[in-house]
């Protein structure tokens, strides 16, 4: 009597994302994430986003001036086999420290602060508000800010505090547009979002 022998092959779900994103040819126009296990495809932002996006980056580029940090837009965050890509985001002057050793970003252990200005549609708030929020916890990433027209008539939200085994922040702080959120802690401590980057709020 002979046996039947199967052999059971064992698929690492997070090395296959990250094999398939590392050959994509994304469309222009778009970013790809790999966030809670998908990739995920998004458009890059219109106007509007991309005037905040701008307004802050240069603010935070003056602020940060001569601190050992400065701002980055659209760049590649990597947590383990995880990668993000946020709007704005601070890091090291010399990346070459944080540098993911396969040279296709930079380690989210190394990255202090991040930055999703929201897109207008559903899809968009989760993407920031749930997914985003529990995939930058887990990372540890200290500073998580959400910049969102769509809340309330404009709302800055801050978060602080990740806990990692968790995936949420202990700290939440949100400010309406038209007053001043300020950063608490890291290389852009006492920076403010202010009417200046996010304008008044919004009808």
């Amino acid at each position: 009597m002979s046996a039947l022998v199967s052999e059971v092959t064992v698929v690492n779900l997070d090395q296959v994302l990250w094999q398939a994103w590392k050959s994509m040819d994304v469309p222009e126009g778009f970013r790809a994430e790999i966030i809670e296990g998908t990739i995920t495809l998004s458009p890059t932002g219109g106007t509007r986003h991309f005037t905040v996006n701008r307004r802050l980056g240069r603010a935070l580029h003056d602020y940060l001036s001569g601190t050992g940090y400065g701002p980055a837009q659209d760049g590649n965050v990597i947590a383990d086999l995880k990668v993000f890509i946020p709007d704005v985001f601070v890091a090291p002057d010399d990346v070459d420290e944080i540098e993911h050793p396969e040279g296709v970003g930079v380690l989210a252990s190394g990255v202090p602060m991040v930055v999703e200005t929201v897109s207008p549609g559903a899809e968009a708030r989760k993407r920031d508000h749930v997914l985003k929020r529990r995939a930058y916890a887990a990372a540890g990433i200290p500073v998580y800010v959400i910049i969102d027209d769509y809340d309330e008539g404009g709302m800055v939200t801050i978060l602080t505090g990740p806990d990692r085994e968790r995936r949420t922040y202990e700290y939440s702080a949100r400010i309406p547009y038209g007053k001043e959120a300020v950063i608490p802690e890291g290389p852009a401590k006492g920076f403010v979002i202010g009417p200046e980057i996010t304008g008044e709020r919004r009808a």
